[in-house]
């Protein structure tokens, strides 16, 4: 008896033996695997190393030849330093005269951001188990314990969802890293995007260039904040194609206006595409170190929810499908309600505008011609609060032009003329023909640069060439202003290197280069195309070819771009989205294929500078005491004035002047891609909640919500310029250029909107001239737009009607022509004619007022015979 027990529990041991034996084996590989990715983690002395990663795509595999699955966790038991160390190495003495740059600069070189703050906890976890498809590993450490959990994303299937729950040990401040699944060499790196940051193909170890001008990747595995990163996904793309890009759940990172207060700069989620080790890896951080819910208590949890994406098709791919798929872009557009249409706005701006004492208009004698500004109530270099500007010289005569107001015809054109003549320096010198200031200071009878005693090339090309341009269109006979622009475009072509570069600018009394450790990667060649289109002199052409080339090897291909604002040191900002309008321009003039692709290749990279998140949602916000929804103050869908470490957003967010809106609905045309228009639509679309009431401009800076113009009177203009542009943008993409316009230059400095209206367009074969009516249109639905257009052959009248909604709208629109033609409405009944043009059913009501349904994103056309 005895003999049997013992057999039999031999047997049982023998039987736990083999499973434990079994279950030991089954445990040193765990795998996670679906259509598109195979993961295995082995076994290690160092716990569980990520072995295997493998994406497939139909008959393909690509492997990852080295995947690591390292964790970091960084610990501080006290508060980490926010000391500078090191300065010197910095460069801080470039920003000495820009003290907001300073600041901006200064923080960004503290411990935190650097990431040399804390102790990194790095580790491969001990422990995992499986179930339902998803894998826990576990990890017990000296001051805490951690939990991971990660599966496969059942809807997208690239995608691998991760959760990291930490458990502290010890008082103290923690950040959680999102593990290394696979580093990548500098050799083999294709291109890297930081959005909002920095993008290359090459680490740059001048930490000013790449950290603080977004001109290639960072050589240390620096950390940057949330509210400047436009798309929470840091990017990194290999040579033979494979991208991995990171990405919060949202609502992690801040929200920029939580309840009633800005909240702006609070910083909960960190970005970077190095980990702590240096190595080429998107990482995220989140808690900060040091920062909002970082510190723990002994006993206190914290989670960490991501996700990791990876395709072998493009990084614009892989980055429209967190725009899209993770961050819920287009749903934004389905929670429009727009109040106030962009027409009605432009209508009320022309009026506020017209007004000396709202638009703060003045006039000066200067040397014995009588010029005429708009004040400038912002901080400029040496000024005693006596500087004046006008901004947007194409939008005034369009305006001028369209309403046929006589204020404007009279009162404002001729002194705004005069204002550019005396700007362009006549006196003989080094700087003849230049532009020698934005500003004029009254008081002291002189023209001045933004921030600095010096005069920019491309202010040649921004305020004497393409605004004299854009001033020649409406009135082609004058004959100072081709002279002038003649001077300018030599001027232009003498200060061009025989690489086609030019200078960022030169010294006032000097004339030394200045700024020589950046260079102009910025559209500056375009006043060479604008010479060509008006005086029609083949050296003006190549010298815009060759400067193009320059800016396509040196600035598109490398995603290096410098900025235009001088106040901020030329912190990249909307000269990039201008540069692809201007390379546009460039294939318009010359059907050049390179010029074509390089204009769509930076039209992509500008997207990355419109912010995308957090999600717009409907619940309740408060500003001044009014109640709003929180997506009618939503950031989503605008872009920055400049970016990056030291730009504007860091503080006032973006900023509402939507230029690029136009050249982005040009961009869908050309190639269908729906980001383009989606995001057009969502920087145009209902943004009620900045405009103010009195005099319906729009706040500049998103900080400030609806306080109207502010110190800045003649960004009205630029208002006006971008909406016509991106209205007429819209006419023509919705009726497949059966209704166009010829676009004039494009506008100096803020992006890339162009006038109209200076010569006859088309709509639905009929030439027409556009009109901008005063009080001719009345629509019950402020979501529609409207635009007018008078035939020049024919006795015809057109009113353009566009839905600027994603759905279907009911309208009545009453028009009354007897306001601009002083004669009976029309001879017979008015025409309703679709986006082909061709006729559909009318309804006209008993008081001759006019009802229609106008698709989602459609147009209509009512047409009279006058």
């Amino acid at each position: 008896m005895k003999k049997d027990v013992l057999m039999r529990y031999c047997l049982f041991i023998s039987i736990v033996l083999v499973f434990i034996s079994l279950t030991g084996f089954a445990q040193s590989n765990v795998d996670l695997e679906n259509d598109h990715l195979k993961l295995q983690w082995t076994k290690t002395p160092q716990g569980y190393r990520l072995n295997q990663l493998v994406l497939k795509d139909g008959q393909h595999a690509n492997s990852v030849v080295n995947p690591l699955g390292e964790y970091t966790i960084l610990f501080s038991k006290d508060i980490p330093d926010t000391s500078n160390t090191n300065e010197q190495a910095y460069q801080l003495d470039l920003f000495s005269a820009y003290p907001h740059n300073l600041k901006m600069w200064k923080e960004a070189l503290q411990p935190v951001p650097l990431n040399t703050a804390g102790k990194a906890l790095s580790f491969f976890p001990r422990e995992v188990d499986s179930s339902d498809g998803e894998l826990h590993f576990k990890q017990d450490m000296g001051v805490l314990s951690m939990e991971s959990r990660w599966q496969l994303d059942n809807h997208h299937a690239s995608d691998l969802l991760v959760e990291i729950r930490i458990t502290a040990k010890e008082d103290g401040y923690y950040a959680i890293a999102s593990p290394t699944l696979y580093p990548t060499e500098e050799s083999n790196l294709k291109w890297a995007i930081l959005p909002g940051y920095f993008q290359g193909k090459k680490l740059e170890p001048n930490l000013t260039l790449a950290y603080g001008y977004g001109q290639g990747i960072p050589d240390k595995p620096v950390v940057v904040r949330e509210r400047v990163a436009s798309t929470l996904a840091p990017l990194v793309q290999q040579l033979n194609g494979l991208s991995l890009a990171v990405t919060p759940e949202p609502g992690t990172g801040r929200d920029p206006w939580e309840t009633d207060a800005i909240t702006q700069r609070k910083w909960k989620l960190g970005l970077s595409l190095m980990n702590r080790a240096g190595q080429l890896s998107p990482t995220l951080y989140h808690p900060v170190l040091g920062e909002d819910s970082s510190y723990m208590h002994a006993g206190e949890q914290r989670i960490f929810r991501f996700r990791y994406t990876l395709n072998t098709n493009s990084w614009f791919d892989l980055y429209k499908h967190v725009v899209y798929d993770i961050y819920k872009f287009n749903d934004f557009l389905k929670l429009k309600n727009t109040h106030e249409s962009l027409t009605h706005r432009i209508n009320a701006m022309v009026n506020y505008l017209k007004d000396d004492s709202t638009s703060l208009w003045n006039t000066y004698d200067y040397k014995g011609l009588k010029i005429g500004a708009q004040a400038y109530l912002g901080p400029i270099a040496g000024s005693d609060h006596d500087a004046v500007k006008n901004s947007d010289y194409g939008a005034m005569w369009m305006a001028a032009r369209l309403s046929g107001d006589t204020v404007l015809q009279k009162e404002r054109l001729p002194d705004a003329r005069n204002f550019k003549l005396v700007q362009q320096q006549q006196d003989t010198g080094f700087f003849q023909g230049a532009a020698i200031g934005q500003y004029y200071l009254w008081k002291g009878k002189r023209f001045t640069e933004e921030w600095g005693n010096y005069v920019e090339p491309i202010a040649l090309t921004y305020y004497t060439m393409i605004d004299l341009g854009n001033i020649l269109l409406y009135q082609p006979q004058d004959l100072e202003l081709l002279k002038r622009l003649r001077i300018g475009g030599d001027k232009l072509l003498a200060w061009q290197k025989t690489n086609g570069q030019w200078e960022v600018a030169y010294d006032r009394k000097t004339t030394h280069p200045v700024f020589k450790e950046l260079m102009d990667r910025r559209p500056t060649f375009y006043g060479l195309l604008v010479a060509y289109r008006l005086l029609g002199d083949k050296k003006y052409l190549a010298g815009a070819e060759k400067g193009a080339a320059w800016l396509i090897d040196e600035a598109v291909n490398k995603g290096s771009f410098l900025g235009v604002c001088g106040d901020v040191r030329f912190a990249p900002d909307f000269a990039t989205g201008q540069t692809a309008q201007a390379l546009l321009d460039l294939y318009d003039l010359t059907k050049k294929e390179v010029y074509l692709s390089a204009a769509i290749e930076t039209a992509r990279l500008y997207t990355t500078s419109i912010y995308t998140h957090p999600i717009p949602s409907t619940a309740d916000k408060r500003v001044k005491d009014v109640q709003w929804k929180d997506w009618q103050i939503s950031q989503v869908g605008l872009s920055f004035e400049h970016g990056g470490i030291f730009g504007s957003a860091n503080v006032s967010g973006p900023i509402l002047l939507a230029s690029h809106a136009g050249m982005f609905v040009r961009m869908f045309e050309l190639t269908k891609d729906a980001i383009f228009i989606d995001m057009a639509r969502a920087a145009a679309w209902g943004r009620d909640a900045f405009v103010d009431p009195a005099s319906h401009v729009a706040s500049y800076y998103w900080s400030t919500m609806n306080a109207g113009p502010g110190p800045f009177p003649h960004h009205a203009w630029w208002q006006i310029g971008w909406i016509m542009d991106y209205l007429l943008s819209e006419a023509s993409l919705r009726t497949t250029n059966l209704i166009s316009f010829p676009r004039g230059f494009l506008t100096p400095k803020v992006g890339p909107h162009q006038p109209y209206g200076f010569a006859p367009g088309k709509l639905f074969n009929e030439e027409v001239a556009l009109h901008l009516p005063k009080n001719t249109v009345q629509i019950d639905n402020e979501k529609i737009d409207y635009f007018c257009a008078k035939g020049l052959t024919k006795n015809t009248y057109y009113v353009v009607l566009m839905n600027n909604s994603v759905v279907d709208q009911n309208i009545e629109v009453a028009i009354d022509l007897s306001k601009e033609f002083k004669q009976e409405a029309s001879k017979g009944k008015p025409v309703l004619l679709d986006q082909k043009g061709m006729i559909v059913p009318i309804r006209i009501q008993t008081n001759n007022n006019i009802t229609m349904r106008i698709p989602a994103a459609g147009l209509r056309v009512i047409k009279f015979d006058r």
